[in-house]
């Protein structure tokens, strides 16, 4: 005789850097995976690896104040952005702004959240570019003790 299970809502970190790929990866879990009563947390790593490669990067503490101050507004914003996503979807969920390398932080977050799974988004490297760049999505697939399912913009060029 079959068992009827109820699944029970799932904790879900779904990586979210303000880009393309993040956002479709956000859009499909909404479409494809989010069932009423998880609980969803879009996870933030703040990078400030730009403000380091600036060219103009200077002494004058007025300037580099500035560029940090600029940077921070960015990143509200984007936070705001992810906070309307969650409410637009009307899903349980919070935003979380994390630091450090984005692949660690993705999933020291996810392990603190206690989260039963990552979503994340691939910005579609190929194996060379991957090995050289490194990749964040590559990272949480090593290195996660939970499943992870990586979702990648379709390429309609084959079609």
């Amino acid at each position: 005789m079959a068992t009827q299970t109820t699944e029970s809502p799932k904790k879900v970190l779904i990586a979210m850097d303000g880009s393309e790929n993040a956002e479709y990866a956000f859009n499909w879990y909404v479409d494809f995976c989010h069932k009423g009563g998880n609980h969803v947390i879009l996870c933030h790593v703040a990078d400030y690896k730009g403000l380091v490669h600036t060219p103009v990067m200077s002494l004058d503490t007025n300037l580099v104040m500035r560029m940090i101050s600029e940077e921070e507004n960015r990143i509200k914003l984007m936070l705001a952005k992810f906070t309307e996503m969650i409410k637009r979807s009307m899903m349980d969920g919070q935003v979380i702004r994390a630091v450090g390398e984005s692949g660690e932080a993705i999933v020291r977050t996810a392990r603190e959240q206690e989260v039963d799974y990552i979503v994340t988004g691939s910005r579609g490297l190929g194996t060379f570019r991957r090995t050289f760049l490194g990749s964040t999505s590559d990272y949480i697939l090593h290195h996660s003790h939970i499943p992870v399912m990586i979702v990648q913009i379709p390429n309609t060029s084959h079609q």
